[in-house]
C-alpha cells in the first residue's frame, strides 16, 4: 500500500483512480463494505483503490476539547487499510490552508488536478470544504463537468442499527466487548510501544508494561482481561488497566495503558505490543491505600486467569 503525504506529493503517476474519502476510524464493518465496493470499481475500470483521509480528523482541529476518543489512531487504520485490499492512502493535513479551501477549490486541487478521479464513492450527508460549503449534489455537478460520477455509500446495519464509528465507541464504554467485535468484524485492539513506567507495580508483586496511548479521550476505561501479541513468541494473557490511575494521584491527565503478564519477567522496553481486549472486569477505582490497590489487582488477576483460560 502506497501512502502520498500532502497534495504537494502528488505527482502525475498518480492521476487515475477510484477514490472515497473520510475519516474511517476502526475501520469496522461499514467501512470495509465500502472498501470492497471501491475495490471492484477498480478492477472494473483497471485503477487503484484510492482512501483519502485526514490527520488530524477534522473534529479534532476545530473542536478539539469536543471530539470523540478515536477507535484507531493513524498507524493502525493504516495497518488496517493495507488488510482491506486497499492500494494507495492519500493523507491530508487537517490544518488552516485546508479548512479555509472552498469547496471547489478542494475538488479541482484534489480530484481533478492532483487524482484525475474516475469515481467517487462518499455518503450523501458527506460535507467538505470552507464553512461546510461543498456537499454530495456540488460533486455529483463537479463530477459531471470533469469527467468523474459520484456514488453515495450504501447504509451497513447489525440488527436494526446502523454500524458507525459512533456506536462502536459507546459500545465499548458499556464494556460490550463481544459486540463490538461483531460491529469491528475484529476484536478490539490498541497498539504502542512498550515505555517506562513509575516501577510501582512491581513494588506489590505486579510488575506492568507501560504504553501511553498519546490520546486526550480513551474510548476503553478500566480493567481488563487481555492477550497481548508482537511481544513473546506466541499471545500472551494478562490483565490490564486503562486509565488516569487515580489511586497515584497523578496531576496531569494522561491515559496509560498498564498490562500485567501472567507468568513473564523479563525486559520488553521498546518493543511493539497489540493489546486484545477479551472481557471488562470493572471500572477504574480509587483505593485509599496500596494493599488495598494490591489486594484488588489480585482479585482481578484471578478472574482474568479464569477467563482466558
Amino acid at each position: 500500500m502506497h501512502v502520498i503525504r500532502g497534495l504537494h506529493n502528488l505527482r502525475p503517476r498518480h492521476r487515475g483512480c477510484v477514490a472515497t474519502i473520510g475519516n474511517f476510524d476502526g475501520v469496522h464493518l461499514g467501512h470495509r463494505a465500502v472498501f470492497q465496493r471501491l475495490l471492484a470499481k477498480g478492477r472494473e475500470l483497471g485503477m487503484p483503490a484510492t482512501v483519502i483521509i485526514f490527520e488530524p480528523q477534522a473534529m479534532e482541529y476545530f473542536a478539539p476539547q469536543a471530539a470523540p476518543a478515536r477507535l484507531t489512531r493513524l498507524r493502525e487504520k493504516l495497518a488496517a487499510l493495507k488488510t482491506c485490499g486497499i492500494e494507495r492512502v492519500v493523507l491530508l493535513e487537517f490544518g488552516p490552508r485546508l479548512a479555509q479551501m472552498a469547496a471547489e477549490a478542494f475538488v479541482n486541487e484534489l480530484l481533478v488536478e492532483g487524482l484525475a478521479a474516475r469515481y467517487l464513492l462518499v455518503g450523501d450527508d458527506f460535507r467538505f470544504g470552507r464553512g461546510r460549503q461543498g456537499d454530495f449534489h456540488l460533486l455529483q455537478r463537479m463530477g459531471a463537468a470533469h469527467g468523474f460520477t459520484v456514488e453515495d455509500l450504501h447504509t451497513i446495519t447489525h440488527g436494526a442499527e446502523r454500524v458507525s464509528s459512533t456506536r462502536i465507541r459507546e459500545t465499548l464504554a458499556r464494556g460490550e466487548l463481544d459486540l463490538a467485535r461483531h460491529l469491528l468484524g475484529r476484536p478490539y485492539r490498541i497498539c504502542g510501544r512498550v515505555g517506562h513506567g513509575n516501577k510501582r507495580g512491581r513494588s506489590i508483586g505486579f510488575p506492568t508494561i507501560n504504553i501511553n496511548l498519546h490520546r486526550r479521550v480513551s474510548p476503553l476505561h478500566g480493567v481488563y482481561a487481555v492477550m497481548v501479541d508482537g511481544l513473546l513468541e506466541r499471545p500472551w494473557p494478562g490483565v490490564a488497566n486503562i486509565g488516569l490511575r487515580p489511586t497515584l494521584g497523578e496531576r496531569e491527565p494522561c491515559y496509560l495503558l498498564e498490562v500485567h503478564l501472567f507468568d513473564f519477567a523479563g525486559d520488553l522496553y521498546g518493543r511493539h505490543a497489540e493489546v486484545e481486549f477479551r472481557l471488562k472486569l470493572r471500572d477504574e477505582m480509587k483505593f485509599a491505600s496500596f494493599d488495598d490497590l494490591k489486594a484488588r489487582i489480585e482479585i482481578d488477576a484471578q478472574a482474568a486467569r479464569a477467563y482466558l483460560s
